[in-house]
């Protein structure tokens, strides 16, 4: 890493950081963290116009690419494929072997469990809790463990929780609080404890104002 490619002295401690142009990152970040697994590779990929903020600790072994921003005490574990245009908020985790896409946003206190894929353009609102073990405890675990699939463009709203295995649909809607124990269908609102499907997203009017009587309406 060269002094004229970021603001700010970062701890560095892996050997192998490939960090893009113009990037800022403030002096209490740790790039590159070596983890206790044997992992392939050591190598950690940050791509151009980074914005890494206070605390936040990136370990060695990942790819992100450009554009990413954190908030403070962010943590992003080793071996996830992250794309370009990644905002992830204060407090928030990424577990190790996770696939992110492109243009993600992550809000604040969110946790995503190992092997879990979010494609291009989800949202995860404050608080959601992703978990990736159908039988905690048990000594073979590991082997089991599997993320959800959060389709391309779904939201999912504030304190949500996703069980293992499910696969939530393209542009699909998951209200605050519900807790996902099964496939949400595309473009659905899901709702509830457990989750279940009440409308189209098509059908929600907006409550604010007639700016866009139906926010998502693809007009």
């Amino acid at each position: 890493m060269s002094a004229d490619r970021t603001s700010g002295s970062p701890r560095i401690m892996g050997e192998y950081l490939e960090l893009g142009k113009d990037c800022q990152i403030d002096p209490s970040a740790i790039l590159g963290y070596l983890t206790g697994r044997k992992i392939p590779s050591q190598h950690l990929v940050i791509g151009d116009l980074a914005c890494i903020r206070s605390n936040s600790v990136i370990y060695a072994g990942s790819v992100i690419g450009s554009g990413l921003q954190t908030g403070h005490n962010v943590v992003i574990r080793e071996e996830n494929n992250i794309g370009d245009n990644f905002q992830i908020w204060n407090n928030s985790v990424v577990d190790y072997g996770c696939q992110i896409g492109t243009n993600v946003k992550l809000h604040c206190n969110i946790y995503v469990a190992q092997f879990t894929l979010l494609e291009d353009d989800v949202f995860l609102a404050p608080g959601v809790t992703i978990a990736n073990d159908p039988h905690p405890g048990c000594p073979d675990s590991q082997h089991c463990m599997r993320g959800p699939v959060i389709k391309r463009g779904a939201q999912i709203g504030v304190n949500v929780t996703i069980l293992p295995f499910v696969t939530i649909g393209e542009r699909a809607l998951v209200g605050s609080g519900t807790v996902v124990t099964k496939d949400v269908p595309p473009e659905t609102v899901t709702m509830g404890n457990p989750g279940r499907q009440v409308r189209s997203i098509y059908d929600l009017t907006c409550l604010v104002d007639n700016i866009r009587d139906r926010p998502y309406d693809p007009r």
